[in-house]
């Protein structure tokens, strides 16, 4: 069985965090005999708007091809301007640049799984129509609960591509029944699994650690792991540290935007440690190393660290957004609201004292991590629906 994943975020070796949960279900998949090949299109923006801001610069030494833990990973160019999510599709830029690699690679898959309605959807709706081919869409988060509610046009974007798909997937529930209400097309539960056995509790203890990564050892720590952005609450948590005791601190795993800003807390180095980016097998280490993972977004799909706090027993603090609420089920209650700056303090506060979190509502979060959110496990489940879909000759169980 050939597949073609069509997505917007994959790693390589100059970014490595991004979309490290799509190459561990494409290694899930690939130890399953999935043939899997990855054309994953870099934006490129044109030169007039590169020296604006350094996004628009970014991804330019990325490899047009590279072979990673065995799998081939293309990633030709197309034309982006800024905000067009906003208010236009590339949709065919990005259909284009991924039938001239097939064509040129010679890329003959036996179906395509593309990975969020917008962009890659648009695009792996026009490349299967043109290749003849049926093709899956999984719905991960902001494709369904922010990038369609910029415009009318990029509504009409979202629903065209949800319902051209032969068969629908979403990462959540929450999210399933949300892209039902906005388009009355029916999709199945499948969240991307992760690779769990990478996050047993380490060996080491939580000192020790510390030591390594020369993180303050007499403190109760609240790791936030993920890309540094207003959008991410970075900002609310940095304001939520003034209300907390001085034995207390934030350590901020990760790189973006809202660095700079954050660099210049009065408090940097510490009450307030910011690490850059670091390699994602050491987020098991800060994570180990700390007393809490927050995680204050506006919006979410399903965050990969989240459950993997989780799997490790970590106590979480996060908002009620996206499909975290489906991932805590009955004790959603732990929860906050978006940019709720003073209930925010009060869990953290209350999470790192263990007074949040009992030993069996741990367990239980921990277990059901365990049973839902397994690579190896969903890969099983993956296959079975690409092997459904082959049977029917791309026509839709739903």
């Amino acid at each position: 069985m050939k597949v073609l994943w069509i997505t917007s975020v994959y790693p390589s070796n100059e970014e490595p965090g991004s979309g490290v949960f799509h190459e561990t279900q494409v290694q899930a998949l690939s130890a399953l005999g999935v043939e899997v090949t990855v054309i994953c299109p870099v934006p490129r923006t044109p030169m007039l708007f590169q020296p604006v801001k350094k996004q628009y610069r970014a991804s330019g030494d990325i490899p047009l091809f590279y072979e990673r833990k065995g799998i081939p990973v293309y990633r030709p160019r197309y034309t982006a301007l800024p905000g067009q999510l906003r208010w236009a599709q590339p949709d065919r830029r990005i259909a284009a640049a991924v039938t001239g690699t097939m064509d040129n690679e010679k890329i003959v898959p036996d179906l395509i799984h593309a990975h969020f309605a917008m962009p890659s959807g648009g695009a792996a709706r026009i490349v299967a129509n043109e290749k003849g081919l049926p093709w899956i869409l999984t719905l991960h988060g902001s494709d369904v609960q922010v990038y369609p509610h910029y415009s009318t046009s990029a509504m009409k974007a979202f629903r065209r591509s949800v319902l051209a798909a032969n068969e629908v997937l979403a990462v959540g529930e929450s999210l399933r029944q949300k892209s039902r209400e906005l388009t009355a097309r029916e999709s199945k539960h499948l969240p991307i699994g992760i690779d769990l056995s990478r996050f047993a509790i380490p060996q080491q203890s939580r000192v020790a650690l510390r030591k390594q990564l020369q993180l303050p050892e007499n403190k109760k720590l609240i790791a936030f792991v993920g890309r540094l952005t207003e959008a991410k609450g970075v900002f609310e948590l940095a304001k939520a540290l003034e209300q907390l005791p001085a034995q207390m601190a934030v350590v901020f795993v990760g790189d973006g935007p809202a660095r700079k800003s954050l660099s210049m807390h009065p408090e940097l180095n510490t009450r307030l440690f910011v690490t850059g980016q670091v390699e994602n097998q050491k987020v098991k280490e800060y994570l180990a190393a700390c007393d809490v993972l927050a995680l204050p977004s506006w919006s979410e799909g399903m965050p990969t660290v989240v459950v993997e706090a989780l799997a490790m027993k970590v106590p979480v603090v996060c908002t009620a957004v996206g499909g975290i609420p489906d991932l805590f089920r009955e004790h959603s209650h732990i929860l906050v609201k978006p940019r709720d700056i003073d209930t925010l303090a009060q869990r953290l506060q209350e999470a790192a004292c263990g007074h949040l979190y009992s030993s069996l509502i741990m367990e239980e979060l921990s277990d059901h991590v365990h049973v839902h959110y397994d690579a190896e496990r969903n890969a099983v489940r993956l296959k079975q629906e690409y092997g459904k879909l082959l049977q029917t000759g791309g026509q839709s169980a739903i």
